[in-house]
């Protein structure tokens, strides 16, 4: 049943539209003018408002000023006398749904009262699922056929236990992706605590991850919960996990066999229940086969490993984020953003992102900035690296033949991905033959 508040300073109109109003199946309160309405809308909430203009102390414009200042969504009726019509039409401009002449022909009001209820409710849904959308996966991670497996893999693993490595270049969004899986566990009612060992001084790693007993060392001047201790019951998130010293390794071996911490100075152990999820920017297995990291401990902590390719391996996705991040700059510079240019989003998949997706984003911020006629132009783009990829230099160090067919197999492989695995589509981007793309495919051993 809707709910609809009637505001009038007039005890007799009130009570005549709130009759008609009961036996056409609405719920119904009443205020007597602007102030009483808005102190009900702090207790309860309504569907649709039937507003008096001509109102002691608070007029109907300054109530409906206020109203759509805290409630926008709700839909607003002027009911006024025919003298008032001018200043109901200036009410509509200010948001008002419509307006209604005393006394009121009923039928017609209910009519009205539907309607704005109807679109009202339309428009919430809408803007739930564009909220929705805006924080989904998909929206934040990107589209392109690579990140819609990671997205699969995110929601298979997120209500596990299992430990994770997510490994990704810088700027992939390592960060988020272990927030997004702490949000879908069923540990997402407790602590989400996020450690960067990168910015930890070495000496202070084992403080910082396992707390300290007071006068444990020169410094310690208070007993100090670490890390795993804040993050009991939830998930404990580890970034730059290469940084992490051998010493500091074996013992968080210990900690994640055992279950329990030591606590600098202290003999007497803390149990501990939390979902551990790590990242590097490095390939962890290179650094186990180096001696860099202890193999049993990444056998502890990589129960199941997500690797984020980078964004020069989804160029498909570049497209996407340059719209995503063009809307954002509107909202930030309060200016209407139209497109990006086709030489300056031939750049963009020119270049080599060493950056990823962060680096994207801040390219087009700046340029959106530059770009005073709201088009972005190649001129307006300036990247943060040299936009000869720097991956030339190790192309170099192989033979010429393996150089070759290393350029060739990205080549196909963006172009498929760019076309969703449509060879036709591939074939025009690569220009070449269709069958020389089906011998490369086989060639190179590539899924399509």
């Amino acid at each position: 049943m809707s709910k609809v508040l009637v505001v009038d300073d007039e005890e007799i109109v009130r009570y005549a539209l709130t009759e008609k109003l009961k036996e056409n199946g609405f719920s119904v309160s009443e205020a007597y003018d602007g102030r009483n309405a808005i102190e009900m809308f702090r207790e309860e909430e309504f569907d649709a408002v039937l507003l008096d203009l001509r109102m002691p102390e608070m007029d109907g414009i300054e109530t409906l000023n206020e109203l759509k200042k805290h409630y926008e969504d709700v839909p607003v009726i002027i009911v006024t006398a025919y003298g008032d019509i001018p200043t109901a039409v200036e009410a509509i401009k200010i948001g008002a749904y419509d307006f209604i002449e005393k006394p009121p022909q009923i039928s017609k009001l209910i009519v009205t009262l539907k309607r704005a209820i109807e679109k009202s409710e339309l428009l919430r849904k809408v803007k739930n699922l564009d909220t929705a959308y805006e924080n989904s996966l998909e929206c934040l991670l990107g589209r392109s056929r690579a990140i819609r497996d990671v997205i699969e893999q995110i929601q298979k693993v997120a209500w596990s236990d299992f430990s994770i490595i997510i490994q990704g270049e810088t700027g992939t969004g390592k960060s988020f992706i272990a927030s997004a899986i702490h949000s879908l566990s069923k540990r997402v009612e407790n602590a989400f605590v996020k450690v960067d060992v990168g910015v930890i001084p070495e000496t202070l790693i084992e403080s910082e991850l396992f707390g300290h007993e007071k006068g444990a060392f020169t410094g310690a001047d208070r007993k100090k919960k670490g890390y795993f201790e804040l993050s009991n019951g939830g998930t404990i998130f580890i970034d730059e996990l290469q940084n992490i010293p051998l010493s500091i390794q074996s013992k968080l071996l210990t900690v994640v066999e055992e279950k329990r911490i030591y606590p600098i100075g202290s003999i007497k152990p803390v149990d501990i229940n939390v979902r551990l999820i790590t990242a590097t920017n490095r390939n962890i297995k290179e650094s186990v086969s180096n001696k860099e990291f202890r193999e049993d401990l990444f056998f502890r902590l990589g129960e199941f490993i997500i690797t984020i390719p980078p964004l020069r391996e989804r160029l498909d996705d570049i497209p996407f984020f340059c719209r995503k991040f063009l809307l954002e700059a509107s909202t930030e510079f309060n200016r209407q953003f139209r497109e990006i240019d086709d030489d300056a989003m031939k750049s963009m998949f020119q270049y080599h992102w060493p950056g990823n997706v962060r680096e994207l984003k801040n390219v087009i911020r700046k340029a959106a900035l530059l770009a005073d006629d709201g088009i972005i132009k190649r001129r307006h783009i300036n990247f943060m690296a040299d936009p000869i990829s720097d991956k030339k230099d190790d192309i170099l160090l192989f033979p010429l033949r393996d150089a070759v067919k290393n350029l060739e197999k990205n080549a196909i492989t963006n172009a498929l991905r760019i076309s969703n695995g449509n060879k036709t589509k591939a074939v025009a981007l690569l220009q070449i033959d269709y069958k020389t793309l089906l011998t490369k495919i086989k060639e190179y051993g590539l899924n399509a």
